[in-house]
């Protein structure tokens, strides 16, 4: 049988078949630490699983419109106007079923056949897995601590082509968890300006910032194309609602782009993430980021005792990319070995670099700190037999 070319291009997510690996660990009687996927052990705020209860028994289950319910669009352009002091119009807000949502339809605008993307490596592999389904081809430039593991506008200029038609940031970014500053940030803009081309930018661990204060594109360029999600900051990863911030001229296109692709996200769960806004909610947010805040510092502390710790400590989001090249050039093994002698399953840097991956991993530092100080315990006996 034969299948889209395309879909070729499209790696497997190796971290999955870990966390799978782990699982049948864990059913068999194993002790095992989960560090390898990005979700936090906190469950979804009280008052949004609230809100969803109401939504549900009031019999708001039918469609919204293509680009969501009204309210939760200027609800989310309040956030910007109270947060960032940008005032953003509700009608360039599309809400989407999770970031991936989001993403895709930014995809099928902006690149296509014939179209270079530029983007750091590393990076989340979907999103340059999106760009090839749209048929462009990824330029993923190796980023490192000299640009604060960032596509940064002297890299941008360097690594654009005539072919080039978007550049795409990531900030907080996965794995390293590093940000851009509104130094950076309007310095990559402008550069993508100049050469005519489109800037779309990952922001779905905005709110996630421990050393930096929270900051989007939006309140330097209403020219960017923004992602960002529910899932990390607001803590509701299965409800699968994110939304898109596009220039005004792109609504239209976009809008019959979600409304032939997915119609509208889920409607129980937009009406639930219209409670993540409210004062309560937000307080459950903020002390829930200080204590990623404290499971990070500890993480680092621990590591820093291995050798281990990165040299640039993340910003934002909640995950460490450790270099461990002095102990293997083949971090899929390493990870499995990890998992299967000391049951500590973290994720490795193949899933996310192209250049470099063999000599990193991924550790997300989603559980309590006594599990952390444990995982780091199990690590180092690892370590020293090797």
């Amino acid at each position: 049988m034969s299948w889209n070319p395309r879909v070729e291009r499209i790696a497997p997510f190796r971290v999955m078949s870990l966390l799978e690996t782990a699982q049948a660990r864990e059913a068999a009687g194993h002790d095992v630490i989960h560090l390898e996927v990005g979700e936090p052990d906190f469950p979804t705020p009280e008052p949004v699983i609230e809100a969803g209860h109401v939504a549900l028994s009031a019999g708001y289950t039918r469609y919204t419109p293509a680009a969501g319910l009204p309210a939760l669009r200027e609800a989310i352009a309040g956030h910007y106007a109270e947060h960032f002091g940008t005032a953003v119009d509700p009608r360039r807000i599309l809400v989407t079923p999770g970031a991936s949502g989001a993403l895709l339809l930014a995809s099928q605008l902006l690149a296509g056949p014939g179209d270079r993307v530029l983007m750091a490596d590393p990076n989340y592999p979907c999103n340059r897995h999106f760009m090839a389904l749209a048929g462009a081809e990824v330029d993923a430039v190796p980023v490192g601590p000299a640009s604060d593991w960032q596509l940064d506008a002297g890299l941008v200029e360097a690594h654009w082509r005539d072919e080039t038609r978007l550049a795409m940031l990531a900030t907080p970014s996965n794995p390293t968890g590093h940000m851009l500053d509104a130094g950076q940030l309007s310095a990559v803009a402008d550069t993508v300006a100049a050469h005519g081309g489109h800037l779309l930018v990952d922001e779905i661990y905005q709110g996630l910032c421990y050393d930096l204060e929270p900051l989007s594109v939006a309140s330097i360029t209403a020219d960017a194309f923004v992602v960002n999600s529910f899932s990390k900051y607001f803590g509701m990863t299965g409800w699968r609602l994110g939304w898109l911030l596009a220039p005004e001229a792109a609504v239209e296109p976009l809008t019959r782009l979600a409304q032939n692709v997915f119609l509208a996200a889920s409607t129980p769960a937009q009406h639930a993430a219209l409670a993540a806004f409210t004062p309560e909610s937000r307080g459950i947010l903020e002390t829930r980021r200080s204590e990623l805040g404290r499971r990070r510092d500890a993480l680092l502390a621990g590591l820093s005792r291995l050798g281990l710790a990165p040299s640039l400590p993340p910003q934002g989001a909640f995950y460490l990319w450790l270099d461990i090249s002095r102990y293997s050039d083949d971090s899929e093994a390493f990870c499995q070995a990890l998992l299967e002698e000391e049951n500590v399953a973290i994720t490795p840097g193949t899933d996310f670099a192209l250049h470099g991956g063999e000599y990193h991993v991924r550790i997300a530092f989603t559980t309590g700190e006594a599990r952390l100080e444990e995982a780091v315990c199990r690590l180092e006996r690892f370590l020293a037999r090797r």
